[in-house]
């Protein structure tokens, strides 16, 4: 790389070092090419993210070597989805059938799992994580994007790259900066995240149902809880407070009586968004993950989508940066790719968002999404497929230099 007093020259320049940057960033790294990401925050260490590693993505893992290492950082496994509907227990995707190393769906905490793509990476000589570096705009040449211009901890940084990957989220700055806009669906539902205190040994189901839904994700020392409500409907207000521990009190009351000591403080809202971008690139950059495509947390499938994004990327554009700067028409095979499972996964998405707010009392029969899957038990393992492999998986076939091949099976 070469680096001016405050210029970086580098082959490929990633905005967000989240799972699709980071990840984006490896491949790029291990097939030789020089790679800067650029990341706001001075470490990934934030709290209500998604902790879902699917079976997919462990696969990629193991193609790189880095399974074991996965499996020796904190995690929990889960073979089976399974709910509780008003008291009805079923299972609504099951794994264990799954084409994949690991049949199982893994829980680790976000940090860890950057933590460790990011150590990878760090053994690349040809790889660079500026972090606590924000991204406020783009470096243009004529018509092309050619870099980003950015503030670091010791001010202005540019950096300038055959490419720019736009990675850093729904909200991406990068994309706005080019003039790029998502447009989708008024999505009907939010989801409000929270700690509660757990004891020694106390377990909880992972999803329970019936008027909205709770998640519960089990951190060891705290439950981490994501309570599904209707879009727009949480101010904050006190009144909102009393309407949430109601919610929660009718789906289960043990954890309506553990909200005893919260405050609207602690409760994060996430604004749930449905929308993708209908042009994925410009001339010189291109977008992906949720700066491409914002998917509501139904199924945990968006960092699903968006490590196959960074994997389908890296595929089509390595030969092509060795050589030089991607045309535009080359930048839009990553979007050709990539758009499909994106919109049958939103639409599968938007479908589900009715069913997760719905208020029934115990004895109502089942919605009828359930009522199908309790009968035909095989549908579990194509709910299971959809979400742990995906519509469309990606792999590291053909770009052998970054793999790391005899990686043990599971």
């Amino acid at each position: 790389m070469g680096i001016g007093a405050d210029v970086i020259t580098t082959d490929v320049a990633i905005a967000g070092g989240g799972p699709a940057g980071l990840v984006a960033a490896l491949l790029f790294a291990r097939a030789g090419i020089d790679v800067v990401v650029l990341e706001k925050h001075a470490d990934f260490l934030r709290d209500f993210r998604g902790d879902t590693i699917h079976p997919s993505t462990q696969d990629l893992l193991g193609d790189l070597g880095l399974l074991d290492e996965f499996l020796s950082r904190p995690h929990d496994d889960m073979a089976r989805v399974r709910v509780s509907w008003n008291g009805t227990e079923l299972i609504l995707a099951d794994f264990t059938r799954l084409p994949t190393r690991r049949k199982v769906l893994s829980f680790m905490p976000q940090w860890h799992f950057l933590d460790l793509i990011a150590d990878a990476c760090a053994t690349q000589p040809s790889f660079r994580l500026l972090r606590s570096t924000r991204v406020d705009g783009v470096i243009r040449e004529a018509d092309r994007v050619v870099g980003v211009s950015a503030t670091g901890p010791s001010g202005p940084v540019r950096v300038r790259a055959k490419i720019v990957i736009g990675a850093d989220g729904r909200d991406s700055d990068v994309r706005a900066a080019v003039g790029l806009f998502p447009r989708g669906a008024a999505p009907a539902m939010d989801v409000l995240w929270f700690r509660l205190p757990k004891t020694p040994g106390e377990t909880c189901p992972f999803i329970q149902a019936g008027a909205g839904m709770i998640i519960t994700i089990d951190r060891d020392d705290y439950f981490q809880i994501a309570h599904v409500i209707p879009a727009g409907s949480w101010t904050g207000s006190a009144d909102d407070m009393t309407h949430m521990c109601e919610r929660l009190a009718h789906i289960s009351p043990r954890i309506a009586a553990a909200t005893g000591g919260l405050t609207a403080a602690d409760v994060f809202l996430l604004r749930v968004r449905l929308e993708r971008l209908r042009h994925w690139a410009v001339p010189g950059l291109i977008c992906i993950g949720d700066a491409a495509h914002a998917m509501s947390p139904a199924g945990g499938v968006g960092i699903n989508l968006a490590i196959q994004d960074a994997v389908a990327a890296a595929r089509i554009l390595i030969p092509i940066v060795r050589k030089g700067a991607p045309a535009l028409s080359e930048l839009r095979r990553v979007q050709r790719r990539r758009s499909f499972p994106t919109r049958v996964t939103q639409r599968v998405q938007r479908m589900m968002q009715r069913p997760l707010l719905a208020s029934r009392d115990a004895g109502t029969p089942l919605p009828v999404p359930l009522r199908m899957l309790r009968r035909f038990p095989a549908l579990t393992r194509l709910t299971g497929r959809f979400v742990g492999i995906g519509v469309r998986p990606e792999s590291l076939a053909g770009t052998r230099r970054i793999r790391r091949t005899g990686a043990a099976r599971r």
